[in-house]
């Protein structure tokens, strides 16, 4: 076994132990960054050799001085919209390319704090808008399963990809309406959109704010258990962070679910959905029966207008979120003499296509006039859809379903249609609407390419999400298989 084939649980236990040490740890992960991301997978934007390898010489110094953390020595990967003192930070985007914070994002604090080391900063869609990570300003982040030819998904694309070719042990996604799940589904990884508010949005470079959140993917639950332990908590600069004790999320993998009621949502059996993906997801689901729990039928009726709902909020906030990129106070700047024609090239030439159209689509609807018709009809979409969510947790413990309606699609497939990639997203969209914990875990293969199965829980109940997932995974033989990508080419 490679030190690349560890997970982080695994590592953990080679470091504790004394096998193995986090600088040659690190430097495996960087040789194989080195080989097969520039030109291949190109799941990295930024990479840090230098911190990378100093944290890593400080992880073994500590451990030989009898310390311990939850992550010491452990590598990782963070979305490039997570603040990092010192480190660029684009979001994806020309407007940020040069941005260098002069702070830590609080989740990017407490992954330090717990012993993390960075390998880099990971591919994304720009400002997080995007379900293939091909919105990027720098590149597209092809997905590591099969010939390279495919999307990894989005908008955590980087992330997702990076654990899927072994390029990081872990990575740091967020979720709008389906950025960390859906990605993980494509790539064949645990992906955690925890209860919005669990985790600190301090330092998140912001899409839209009542529905961004930040999560792990990983290469098997128990270690998305341990990250999300290690990342949730109450942060008194994010005024959206919910003041509640973290569980042992470890203790909750016990295998067990018999006795416990699990609700299969009609709705999200879509038109449109594979065959290889509805066989896939009613396999686990008797798998799910194997081991003891009692499934049922659900109807969450509004479930039909979460895509219109979410993409006349989500457009909303981010018209609002993104009008402080003037081209006067940070970030890219057209440069020219008149303050307004500055102000209009600025953004004019520092937004990506995809950015400018969900823009002007919340500015829209936001408008004198239109306010009403569209963006308060949405919101009340949205606490519809909640009570949704609501009756049906009356009745069942968890929910499942698929994570994404489709296995991943070809890279340029679907950039010319903006309405087919937004029904990428359109089984974990209600999700974010509610505020819920969901996570993705693979649940097979349709014509060789990963499936993945959504688990989803009532508010701050993320561990028995976890320990559905966990149950399913380990009945069902285990993580999948990473691919080598040994004789990969571009």
């Amino acid at each position: 076994m490679e030190l690349t084939d560890l997970t982080v649980v695994g590592a953990l236990r080679e470091l504790r132990g004394g096998a193995i040490s986090s600088e040659d740890l690190t430097r495996a992960y960087l040789d194989r960054i080195d080989r097969l991301d520039k030109g291949l997978v190109q799941a990295y934007v930024t990479v840090t050799p230098e911190l990378a390898l100093d944290q890593a010489r400080a992880a073994d110094a500590r451990r030989a001085a009898g310390e311990d953390a939850p992550l010491l020595g452990v590598p990782m990967a963070l979305k490039d919209l997570a603040l990092t003192r010192g480190i660029r930070t684009t979001c994806g985007s020309k407007m940020l390319e040069n941005f260098v914070p002069v702070e830590d994002a609080t989740l990017t604090t407490k992954l330090y704090d717990a012993g993390a080391v960075l390998l880099g900063k990971t591919n994304m869609d720009e400002f997080a808008m995007g379900s293939s990570t091909e919105n990027s300003a720098f590149f597209p982040t092809r997905n590591p399963w099969g010939d390279l030819s495919r999307v990894p998904g989005g908008s955590s694309g980087g992330s997702a990809a990076a654990v899927a070719a072994r390029l990081a042990p872990f990575a740091i996604g967020s979720d709008t309406g389906g950025s960390i799940r859906q990605p993980a589904s494509l790539c064949g990884v645990v992906g955690f959109k925890p209860t919005y508010g669990r985790v600190s949005r301090y330092g998140l470079i912001a899409f839209a704010s009542s529905l961004d959140q930040f999560g792990p993917l990983t290469a098997d639950v128990a270690d998305c258990a341990l990250i999300t332990e290690v990342i949730a908590g109450h942060d008194p600069k994010d005024s959206t962070s919910l003041d509640v004790a973290v569980p042992r999320y470890g203790d909750t993998l016990t295998g067990d679910l018999r006795g416990m009621r699990i609700g299969v949502p009609k709705e999200y059996f879509v038109a449109g959905m594979e065959p290889g993906v509805d066989s896939q997801i009613r396999a686990a689901l008797d798998v799910l029966r194997g081991l003891g729990a009692d499934l049922g039928q659900v109807s969450l009726p509004h479930t039909d207008y979460g895509l219109a709902a979410y993409y006349l909020i989500a457009p909303a906030e981010c018209s609002a979120n993104l009008a402080r990129y003037d081209g006067v106070k940070y970030g890219f700047s057209a440069g020219a003499e008149r303050m307004l024609d500055n102000y209009y090239q600025t953004r004019g030439n520092g937004f990506g296509s995809e950015v400018k159209r969900r823009i002007m689509l919340g500015t829209y609807a936001l408008s004198s006039g239109y306010y009403d018709a569209y963006y308060l009809k949405a919101q009340k979409i949205r606490t519809l859809i909640k009570q949704d969510f609501d009756r049906a947790f009356e009745r069942f413990d968890a929910l499942v379903a698929p994570t994404s309606p489709t296995v991943a699609f070809k890279l340029g497939d679907k950039t010319d249609d903006p309405l087919a990639m937004y029904l990428s997203d359109v089984c974990t969209i209600p999700i974010n609407l509610a505020g819920l914990p969901g996570l993705s875990v693979p649940c097979g293969l349709s014509d060789g390419l990963p499936v993945g199965l959504q688990v989803i829980g009532k508010p701050l109940d993320e561990a028995t999400v976890l320990k559905v997932a966990h149950a399913y995974e380990q009945a069902s033989g285990g993580p999948l298989p990473r691919p080598t990508l040994e004789n990969a080419t571009a």
